[in-house]
């Protein structure tokens, strides 16, 4: 029976049981399509990384033996559309079968399942051996349950596959270390030099521009910097566990304008491609910390694993329980536009700006620049939930919507009102300094809260919290601050609201 297998752009799984043996009557294709890089704008390091890894995962299935037919983005054979392509392919090659890898986008996955229905030959969907769990594997956990909290999720995660466990207790007498990994990093743990890949991406940029795909961001067309094959994401992933592991725990949370990366690993990109797997890294970590118990503190491995184990695998599973309607939630009918700066850094507060710049110069900013800079900017300023979300899916090599969009929407702005987090993740300035260098050069004063020189954040924060009383007095979480809030003078609720009217009216100017 002649087979067409189809290979999306982010399931670059080498170890996949389909590659296990070659057959000649099965074709393997991939696409690379104006349909996946124009539903946002990319940021270029992220659209030239999927290229990257796509043209190198298909090279290595030739280089095994197996039949492939891939499409580059110029291709005149190249409709630009996934169904198109596949029509003509299945016409060319006289297929009787078609077969695709489940996809963890809903709106590919709907697509494909749209074009199958259509078919007058069969069709088959297979899991893409990835994830430790399946689509619906979180929404029968949560079965009858009216919360969905991250923390049952990953101890039965931990329990099931018995990591960090001594018998049926957390090992160290601690399923959660979160307390640990709060350190401002101030130069006292050393940050070895990270890995690099010389990889001349020129032509490939070429030929984006030959396409006319609009973008966003910079890129060093000598110097590639995230791995692109399963060689240099193994390499990657060593590397973490002999450099960057001992300290990752302790700092995960911290935040430094001359230090991008930090201790964090920077494989998200080839883990959501799927260039390497969930378990290998758990894996790798876990050896790491049994060969070197005495270097390295359980709190520093568990925070990893905690991402990877409990998070990684928990957002997945939300998006498959909550789409497709997720993605219109608005609980705190926020309506504003996006400031201007999020696309060009400029602005006078040092946090964004660091951020920011960041983010447009590596595709780029680890979990804390994401939730308590950038997102906790959006939700002060009351950014509607579409504009924030397709600026996260954009600019980050690793966005794919399945982790961009209940982390944005759920965790970041609290559109779903508390499904995901149970209290909206915001913070005045006090959060921002206490957890990085960004206040000691700010144009600001963190410890101010309606003058001239006031930080933003701290405006931004009691009008916030003002403004959406009705939809928060409620929270059990937000107890606390309501009580400074309602303590404080009419006279200073007016400066405060009257600033941040202020503020929000002429975003760009701060």
């Amino acid at each position: 029976m002649k087979k067409l297998r189809l290979i999306l752009g982010d399931q670059l799984n080498s170890q996949h049981s389909w590659f296990k043996e070659t057959n000649s009557a099965v074709t393997y294709c991939m696409f690379e399509m104006r349909q996946e890089t124009d539903y946002v704008t990319h940021h270029i390091q992220k659209v030239v990384g999927f290229f990257a890894a796509m043209r190198t995962f298909a090279q290595t299935l030739q280089d095994a033996g197996h039949n492939v037919v891939y499409y580059r983005i110029n291709d005149a054979n190249n409709t630009q559309s996934l169904t198109q392509n596949l029509t003509a392919l299945l016409k060319e090659y006289q297929i009787e079968k078609l077969e695709y890898l489940a996809p963890d986008e809903y709106r590919l996955d709907a697509q494909l399942k749209s074009f199958c229905s259509t078919l007058n030959i069969e069709a088959d969907v297979f899991s893409s051996e990835h994830f430790y769990t399946e689509r619906e594997d979180l929404a029968a956990f949560f079965k009858g349950k009216k919360q969905f909290l991250m923390e049952h999720f990953y101890r039965n995660m931990r329990k099931k596959h018995q990591i960090l466990m001594v018998d049926k207790q957390p090992e160290g007498g601690k399923w959660n270390y979160d307390a640990s990994n709060r350190k401002k990093w101030k130069g006292e743990a050393l940050i070895p030099q990270e890995i690099t890949f010389d990889l001349n991406v020129s032509g490939i940029l070429a030929e984006i521009k030959k396409a006319g795909i609009k973008t966003i961001g910079k890129i060093n067309p000598n110097y590639f910097e995230y791995p692109i094959s399963r060689a240099q994401a193994l390499l990657q992933l060593a590397y973490f566990c002999e450099h960057l592991l001992v300290h990752f725990g302790d700092y995960q949370d911290a935040m430094h304008t001359d230090k991008i990366y930090l201790f964090h690993s920077r494989i998200s990109f080839a883990m959501n491609s799927k260039i390497i797997a969930p378990k290998e890294v758990v894996t790798a970590v876990l050896e790491t910390y049994r060969k070197q118990e005495e270097a390295i503190d359980i709190s520093q491995v568990e925070g990893f694993i905690r991402q990877i184990l409990g998070w990684r695998e928990y957002m997945r599973g939300m998006y498959w329980m909550l789409m497709p309607n997720y993605k219109k939630e608005n609980f705190l009918e926020n309506k504003n536009k996006l400031p201007n700066f999020f696309w060009t850094g400029e602005t006078k507060m040092n946090c964004l700006k660091n951020a920011i710049h960041n983010s447009l110069d590596n595709g780029y900013a680890h979990h804390i620049q994401r939730l308590m800079i950038t997102g906790n900017f959006a939700l002060l300023t009351q950014v509607h939930p579409d504009e924030i979300d397709a600026w996260y899916l954009g600019i980050y090599v690793d966005a794919i919507e399945w982790v961009q969009l209940p982390n944005t929407r759920g965790m970041s702005q609290f559109a779903d009102g508390g499904k995901i987090a149970t209290k909206p993740y915001v913070s005045s300035g006090s959060y921002i300094g206490k957890m990085s260098n960004y206040c000691d050069a700010c144009t600001y004063n963190k410890a101010k809260k309606f003058e001239d020189d006031a930080c933003p954040f701290n405006t931004l924060y009691w009008n916030f919290l003002e403004e959406k009383q009705e939809k928060l007095k409620t929270n059990f979480r937000m107890k606390m601050m309501y009580s400074v809030l309602n303590k404080m003078s009419n006279e200073d609720r007016i400066k405060i609201a009257e600033k941040a009217n202020h503020i929000i009216e002429n975003i760009d100017a701060y």
